[in-house]
């Protein structure tokens, strides 16, 4: 007898389609099953949310749409997917179907039943238990952490100094996992792509290959469809990925292990802006898994998280085999003369260090030759004509390219604006800072006589296929002296011949609008430093110099203690008198128009009809405002900030306030969007 069924299906964030939809089934279909449905026109994927109530029984309607094919040899997505799907979709105001269908792999959406089928036969059986490579003995530090995490329920931030080993932790955490429950699955998530390949390297050697998948959206469709499989079918016991990997089917996930936490990558900025890291702790605790956290310098709301006792702080301060962390010297650049780019100091330390045959890391967060490029006699600059923003000068390909809307030109033989031909660059990026360290160090020499080799890497010089790999092989090789970068080489890299650490310019960030900037700074620092000094025997002798022109900044002093706690309990001072996360909750009504008139004039009714819905006055709403970066790609676009101090009753103001902005949909409006716990505002 036909039955009646609701199925998620794939629709826009604010579609009026935003619930299940009921279709009529001639089979019985479990909760989570995958189907092929109608919708408009077209044939979709959906996931079978539940059967429909009870008084939708019965007689099926003639109009009911019904289901076109199930893909019955796919087990069901669990309770707990399901779950975890509508908490996020909930939470972070997004449609049910945008989220659940946006969880699963391009792939997977498009087939058919018999395409499936087709998969899952040439997919490898069950996987027998990983091979218990025992890996090197725990330091007392590392036992302890590790006794707390099997003894204790969670979750747990492992706050371990940079080198201290945090990574075999999570080792042998999944390995005792295994070792007691040969069937469990643990998830395994890091901040970037480009952080998985070391990674996966170790724990494939700990577990093998089998028992290891990566999930990242660098992997090409066939890849990510493949390894979702097999952790779908319990066949991975270990998922290793990015932020997306989050909403993986792993249906006896019983860890997870978060690492960097307190790297803003975890949080999503397009689509449902969802915090990858937050939703492992509500996945945890609806699996019954355990979460730990790691990181050198935690998020301050994962600190405060422990002073208030919901999460269980486990510390390790010292490195493995007694190495020590890098000395911190700061340089005044107020006493070095005009346009000093690298200090005197600073440039015999990283000679000394050629010298010796150890290597320096030099890091500017902006890539590109130079900001902008300009014209001597007239105002003109290297504007993108559709952005709010400057092209970027990239020397190498002689190109001013926009890092926002992508727009590339290759640059003027003249002023476009006076036909002057002196246009020049102003400021520096990392590919002029390569150039300039080329310079100034060009006589220097190696042990072996060779001159020095200097290298750079950032977005732009690891774009093509296997480039950062060559270029992490090359440095690890010591075929490079002196690596200059972004910060993307400051972010959990072993380099072991790495002694010097240089900052040249971090200043912008101590004064900046957004308030988690000196966070954001010191996190980067902390970070950078801890490339230093990783090998035992040269750490004596490391060093981070921060060239700055506000060395007595109570940053640059924690700094240079390497004192954490010092620096997070004086940020959540002053955010706790500004009444600031963590101990106030924010979002951001975003709007995009083809003029900031519209994009405001959006925002505006918005907070018009928000005066109905704040009853109370528990929800602040403040005036709209351009966003920073006023236009990208010939599209405005403005804001409107909303606060509280009580998280339930900002998540009941915006549900309320959902039906009032897709009302107020004035023409020229492309969209709008709320983001939950903004990162950026």
């Amino acid at each position: 007898m036909p039955q009646t069924v609701r199925v998620v299906v794939p629709t826009p964030a604010h579609s009026s389609l935003s619930e299940p939809l009921t279709y009529s089934s001639e089979l019985p279909l479990a909760a989570g099953c995958l189907v092929r449905v109608p919708l408009g026109r077209r044939e979709v994927c959906g996931v079978v949310w539940d059967a429909a109530p009870a008084g939708a029984q019965g007689a099926i309607p003639a109009k009911l749409k019904a289901i076109g094919a199930p893909l019955v040899e796919l087990p069901p997505l669990s309770a707990n997917w399901r779950q975890l799907v509508t908490f996020a979709a909930n939470y972070y105001q997004r449609s049910l179907g945008e989220v659940a269908l946006a969880a699963l792999p391009p792939q997977l959406r498009e087939l058919d039943a018999g395409q499936l089928a087709r998969r899952l036969r040439r997919a490898q059986p069950d996987a027998v238990a990983p091979a218990v490579n025992a890996g090197p003995a725990l330091t007392p530090e590392q036992g302890q952490a590790l006794a707390a995490i099997e003894a204790e329920p969670g979750p747990f931030l492992l706050f371990g100094a940079t080198g201290s080993g945090k990574t075999e932790v999570y080792l042998h955490a999944v390995q005792t996992l295994l070792e007691r429950e040969p069937r469990a699955q643990a998830l395994v998530l890091v901040p970037e792509i480009n952080l998985t390949p070391q990674l996966q390297a170790r724990f494939v050697e700990r577990f093998g290959a089998t028992a290891v998948v990566p999930l990242h959206s660098g992997m090409t469709n066939p890849q990510r469809l493949r390894s979702w499989l097999a952790a779908h079918a319990g066949q991975a016991r270990i998922v290793l990925g990015t932020r997306m990997a989050i909403f993986a089917s792993l249906p006896r996930l019983r860890l997870i292990v978060v690492d960097e936490e307190h790297d803003p990558s975890y949080k999503q900025q397009e689509g449902a802006r969802y915090s990858a890291r937050d939703l492992a702790v509500y996945r945890g605790r609806l699996e019954g898994a355990k979460v730990v956290l790691g990181s050198a310098t935690p998020s301050l709301e994962s600190w405060q998280a422990c002073d208030r006792g919901r999460y269980r702080r486990l510390e390790m301060p010292s490195r493995i085999g007694a190495g020590a962390l890098p000395r911190v010297r700061l340089v005044d650049m107020n006493h070095q003369p005009k346009h000093t780019l690298f200090s005197a100091p600073l440039l015999a330390a990283i000679r000394e260090r050629i010298a010796r045959g150890e290597q320096s890391l030099v890091f500017l967060n902006r890539r590109g030759y130079a900001p902008v490029l300009a014209c001597g006699s007239c105002e003109w600059r290297s504007d993108c004509p559709h952005c709010s923003a400057y092209r970027v000068f990239h020397k190498i390909d002689r190109t001013l390219r926009c890092h926002h809307c992508g727009f590339t030109e290759r640059v003027p033989r003249a002023c476009p604006a006076c036909g002057n031909v002196d246009i020049a660059p102003l400021g520096r990026g990392t590919e002029r800072l390569e150039e300039q360290l080329a310079e100034l160090l060009a006589d220097a020499r190696r042990p072996d006589g060779q001159l020095a080799r200097i290298a750079r890497m950032d977005a732009d010089s690891t774009r093509h296929k296997g480039a950062l790999e060559e270029q992490l092989a090359q440095v690890h090789s010591g075929e490079v002296d002196v690596l200059v970068g972004t910060q993307m080489v400051t972010k959990g890299h072993d380099f072991r011949s790495i002694t010097l650490v240089a900052a040249v310019n971090p200043d912008s960030a101590l004064f900046s609008s957004d308030f988690r900037a000196p966070e954001r700074l010191f996190s980067l620092l902390m970070q950078a430093a801890g490339r230093a000094g990783r090998d035992a025997a040269q750490a004596a002798a490391s060093e981070m110099w921060v060239q700055t022109w506000h060395p007595g900044h109570p940053l640059f002093a924690a700094l240079k203690r390497h004192d954490f706690p010092a620096f997070a309990e004086q940020q959540l001072k002053e955010r706790q008198q500004a009444a600031m996360p963590p101990f106030a909750y924010q979002a951001v009504l975003r709007a995009e128009a083809r003029t900031q008139e519209v994009a405001q004039q959006f925002l505006q009714a918005a907070a018009t009809a928000s005066a109905a819905l704040n009853a109370g006055g528990h929800v602040v709403v403040y005036s709209p405002v351009p966003m920073t970066v006023q236009r990208v790609a010939n599209v405005e676009r403005a804001q409107l900030l909303l606060e509280s101090g009580s998280r339930p009753a900002l998540q009941g103001f915006l549900a309320a306030w959902q039906p009032e902005l897709q009302a107020q949909r004035p023409r020229g409006l492309i969209r709008w969007a709320v983001d939950v716990d903004p990162l950026v505002i």
